[in-house]
């Protein structure tokens, strides 16, 4: 089964674990070097790992699976319990780390986004512009490969490769660089060592991609315009992605059963090398400290060499604190809806008829009522419609009522539809709440929230023979509201730094047209024979791909501007309102959004390019702040990788960070007060008046109120000063912003407050 829905993965990390432990005794670890202790009879470092390795133990020298020097100083190797204990006995050892599993995070966005506006506004820029310079930008995507046929990666009318570039494509048996490569798709690399070694899989090693998600990802970013693009019908027009012109280079890392660290730490070193400037990685784990968690680890690498790093917040939410790639120096994006959505329907025997979502594309039902079955049967899961669980003598020719959860949606059709079912209502328990993510099914199957789930549910148990007919109603645009967060992004509170605010901002992610792997049908279901050349996906892998996208046309605009001023242009200039001008909302319960769901808002593409002022940030900047965590000088080494690194520069509170948000958390003091630094990139002679924003619990002063930059590029302090009253809920949360103002700018930066028990 591939890894192409985003609701499979959730449960494949715990089933690889398992399959690691029945391979071999041996597992793969990380070993972090002290690089600068290098002997001077060693011409090149992965020289003397390779010695060193050999050395300390009695391996096969074919265990030694990566040496790594751009974003990271050591090499992953498999291991014994008693190699692992003699290297880390070994003064040029730092530390031995045990590999990481990671999961993949799984038309209408150019227009939602406003970048079909040829004319602008565009920061001084026509869009025309932006996309010539963007063809020296190169978008590195970490994710399952490409596929390289697919007219997303056509290079007509494309100059030649930029000369600074120093990757390449590699050959396998089913990809032949000289012809599925171009001046579009100019590197396509494959990583699959330590998977091999952990997993013992006997896949095609190839950068060829036979999942989709990879293609997906790759054609949002930076995909070709493709017309007539649709899924079987659905979603029809022009599909484009974020930066039309921008060269892609895809690196494959994540399999059938996951991503390893080992690989994804090897592919971020050869992307640094290869010279991309944006890095987009739809995947991540759990939270972990910084120095052990290897997406952090390569991103701070890559951001040192002035390459933006973008990663999807995962697929978690509606739970409070499950974020993962929260590290402050990586841009964490979580997803919303757009205004176009596929309306479904399912009529009741009496009389009413409730909207959903669906894709299904097939032969519909007629008009004809038919029996209406749920949770019938000796089986005690049917009401999940899991495999096995359905009698087809009950189910045959009805139409089946399936809860939501577990298994996959598409996968709950199949399984109906193998017991003989006609048709299915997909409805949402509380799990899930209102949230609606439409799916290609196998079947006729109309996807329903909970609210009418549970009116479908009691009008089943109460009518003597219940009865349905299910329609369709195909693709409609301009929905209102929108955006909406999705209720499946992954939300903070942060657990590794409560003081840094994730997400960072929202993105498009829920029924997001791309292209697809030919080699996989729509559902990604073996049992899928059809084949489409795009897919309608759901999920923050959706939404990453389209701020790395748009990284890369501000990269374009302005290539002087470091990581960290691109992340700022696009979280101050970020809304919170949705196109009916109110507050965004969750489609978890469709109350009001906060920061932890959607951080500083929505991108705005054309604001960002523009944005007045950012928050710049250096590699010293965020070593203070590494500092300020109290990690020790071997731990900060892992990360920052500087031989001479000290702390003497250090933080009371990481949350003196200089970034574009703020979350301050009362603990025995009532008081936080923090300083920022704002650089004009706007005009000569700019001035900015302070506008704040707060809750009623909590004081908020700004010093000074005004700001005054006489000269581009110039650089202005302000200090602000948090005061919370007496006697906080500390289960309790608030919401404010600080904003800097002018006639052409506004500066936000949104504040969450929160309160620890004393």
């Amino acid at each position: 089964m591939g890894l192409g829905s985003v609701i499979w993965v959730c449960a494949i990390a715990f089933l690889l674990q398992s399959c690691l432990l029945l391979v071999s005794a041996k597992k793969t670890y990380i070993v972090h070097m002290k690089r600068h202790q290098m002997p001077d009879s060693y011409a090149t470092h992965s020289e003397w790992y390779s010695d060193h390795y050999q050395s300390l133990t009695s391996a096969d020298p074919d265990s030694l699976l990566y040496t790594y020097d751009s974003a990271y100083h050591g090499f992953a190797a498999v291991l014994s319990p008693e190699e692992v204990e003699s290297l880390r006995q070994s003064d040029s050892v730092l530390g031995v780390y045990e590999d990481t599993v990671y999961q993949l995070h799984t038309t209408r966005t150019p227009e939602f986004l406003g970048l079909n506006n040829e004319l602008g506004p565009w920061g001084g820029h026509s869009l025309q512009e932006l996309n010539q310079a963007s063809q020296d930008v190169i978008i590195g995507v970490l994710d399952t490969g490409v596929w390289p046929e697919s007219k997303s990666f056509s290079d007509v009318n494309m100059p030649g490769v930029p000369a600074r570039w120093r990757g390449k494509c590699e050959a396998a048996d089913n990809f032949d660089p000289k012809i599925h490569c171009n001046k579009k798709l100019i590197g396509a690399r494959f990583f699959s060592r330590g998977y091999s070694m952990a997993s013992g899989s006997k896949e095609i090693h190839s950068p060829r991609d036979d999942d989709g998600h990879g293609t997906h990802t790759s054609s949002t970013a930076a995909g070709s315009q493709v017309e007539n693009a649709s899924l079987l019908g659905y979603a029809s027009g022009n599909a484009r992605g974020m930066a039309t012109h921008a060269r892609l280079a895809t690196y494959r890392v994540c399999w059938k059963s996951g991503c390893l660290g080992s690989d994804i730490l090897a592919a971020m070193d050869r992307a640094i090398l290869d010279g991309v400037d944006v890095l987009s990685l739809s995947l991540g784990g759990g939270s972990a400290p910084y120095f052990r968690d290897t997406i952090a680890i390569g991103a701070f690498a890559a951001m040192e060499k002035g390459i933006v790093v973008s990663c999807s917040a995962g697929n978690s939410g509606p739970a409070k604190s499950s974020l993962a790639n929260v590290a402050p120096w990586i841009m964490t994006v979580g997803a919303g809806t757009i205004d176009r959505d596929f309306p479904a329907f399912a009529t009741l025997g009496n009389g009413q008829k409730y909207t959903g979502v669906s894709l299904y594309s097939g032969q519909g039902m007629g008009s004809k009522l038919v029996e209406l079955v749920y949770n019938k049967g000796t089986n005690s899961s049917s009401n999940l419609c899991l495999t096995g669980s359905l009698d087809p003598a009950i189910v045959r020719g009805k139409v089946v009522l399936c809860d939501r959860g577990i298994n996959a949606r598409v996968e709950k059709g199949a399984v109906v539809r193998d017991a003989g079912g006609v048709g299915m209502i997909l409805a949402n328990t509380a799990a899930s709440g209102e949230e609606l993510v439409a799916d290609s099914h196998l079947l006729p199957a109309v996807a329903v929230g909970r609210k009418v789930g549970d009116m479908i549910r009691q009008y089943v148990k109460t009518a003597v023979k219940p009865t349905a007919v299910l329609g369709f109603g195909g693709t409609v645009v301009n929905v209102k509201p929108s955006p909406v967060v999705a209720a499946f992004s992954s939300r903070g509170p942060n657990t590794v730094t409560s003081q840094i605010l994730k997400p960072d901002v929202i993105g498009p992610g829920v029924n997001i047209l791309a292209a697809w792997s030919e080699a996989v049908g729509p559902t990604g279901l073996d049992k899928d024979t059809r084949r489409t050349g795009f897919n309608i996906m759901s999920g923050t892998s959706m939404s990453c791909p389209h701020i790395s996208g748009l990284a890369a046309l501000i990269k374009a605009a302005h290539p002087e501007w470091s990581p960290s001023a691109i992340k700022s242009a696009l979280m101050t200039t970020a809304y919170t309102v949705d196109n009916t001008n109110s507050p965004l909302r969750d489609a978890a319960d469709y109350s009001i959004s906060s920061p932890l769901a959607h951080g500083a808002g929505h991108v705005d593409p054309q604001k960002a390019l523009s944005p007045g002022l950012v928050y710049d940030a250096t590699a010293e900047d965020y070593i203070a702040f590494l500092c300020s965590l109290d990690y020790t000088i071997d731990m900060i080494q892992v990360i920052v990788k500087h031989p001479n690194v000290t702390c003497a520069r250090k933080w009371q509170d990481p949350g003196q960070l200089n970034y574009p948000s703020f979350s301050v958390v009362f603990g025995k003091s009532r008081v936080v007060r923090y300083t920022r630094r704002l650089t004009n990139v706007g005009a000569a002679g700019s001035i900015y008046q302070v506008s704040i924003d707060a809750p009623k619990n909590v004081v908020v002063t700004v010093k000074p109120s005004k700001l005054i930059f006489k000269n581009v590029g110039d650089r202005q302090r302000y200090t602000v000063t948090f005061v919370s009253h007496k006697r906080v809920d500390p289960s309790a949360n608030a919401f404010g912003s600080i904003t800097w103002k002018n006639a052409e700018h506004q500066v936000k930066s949104p504040v969450a407050f929160s309160w620890s028990p004393l």
